[in-house]
């Protein structure tokens, strides 16, 4: 299993070898965004140039073979909603969503699934026998909510099995820049019923720094996935500001990044 960097056409994005599936998780790095955008932002609402965010939705779509008006994406709230979305919900690029949700998953052939992100954790599912995807948007209040658990559950209904799902996990804020207070990993301790053993340090000042990819990896062991099947990034999104957006870096100012999937 490993994350591979890849530069196609000025894109820069990453890919896991466990996703038999088109499949990217995109960088900063490949656009036409200026200023503080610069490049790759795929965010409509952050306050970029929008012809500037079509175009870089147009060079993203184009990777997966698709129209930047033949995609699902939804308006995540961090929360645990998963919706299950077919050809009736390809979005029109930039118009308003329609509903809301932190996972998106399909068995649409040709229908890419986007999630978004700036320093949470994405986590591309695919089922490669049954022919079924998820993109799942994880942040911490979305993970303990059991996100995994529901976009799991959804798969299972479109004939998806656990021990044949592919997860990759991709870059994110990393346990060396996710310092919280202690609701965090008490949140997680009760997510994961205790299993928790290797997630957090707690500092002598108090703060505790979380490692929210490894307990969403241990989240999917437990719903059945094979730990072949399962690949983490090291990367971390503050570290690596200057490849992805990170929201911790720039306080909220900055673009967001996707992570894509296509049957």
């Amino acid at each position: 299993m490993a994350f591979i960097e890849h530069k196609e056409n000025e894109l820069v994005y990453m890919t896991s070898s466990v996703l038999p599936a088109r499949h990217a998780f995109t960088t900063r790095l490949g656009g036409v965004s200026t200023g503080i955008f610069e490049s790759l932002n795929l965010g409509s609402n952050r306050g970029d140039d929008p012809e500037a965010v079509r175009e870089n939705y147009r060079r993203v779509c184009a990777l997966m073979g698709a129209d930047i008006d033949g995609c699902a994406v939804t308006k995540q709230v961090h929360g645990s909603a998963v919706r299950v979305v077919t050809a009736a919900d390809r979005h029109v690029c930039l118009s308003t969503v329609p509903y809301e949700a932190d996972g998106l998953v399909t068995k649409e052939r040709g229908l890419p699934l986007f999630c978004f992100i700036a320093d949470c954790t994405p986590v591309l599912l695919q089922d490669p026998v049954n022919g079924v995807i998820a993109a799942v948007h994880c942040g911490w209040r979305s993970s303990v909510a059991d996100i995994l658990g529901e976009a799991v559950a959804a798969m299972r209904s479109l004939g998806a099995e656990p021990e044949e799902l592919c997860a990759a996990l991709g870059p994110a804020l990393g346990r060396c820049c996710f310092e919280t207070d202690a609701d965090v990993p008490e949140a997680i301790d009760a997510w994961l019923k205790g299993d928790t053993a290797g997630l957090w340090d707690r500092r002598a000042d108090g703060k505790y720094l979380v490692d929210l990819r490894a307990a969403n990896a241990r989240r999917l062991l437990t719903l059945g996935l094979r730990e072949k099947h399962i690949d983490v990034s090291p990367e971390c999104t503050r570290c690596r500001h200057d490849k992805y957006w990170s929201h911790r870096y720039t306080h909220g100012q900055r673009g967001s990044q996707a992570a894509v999937i296509v049957i």
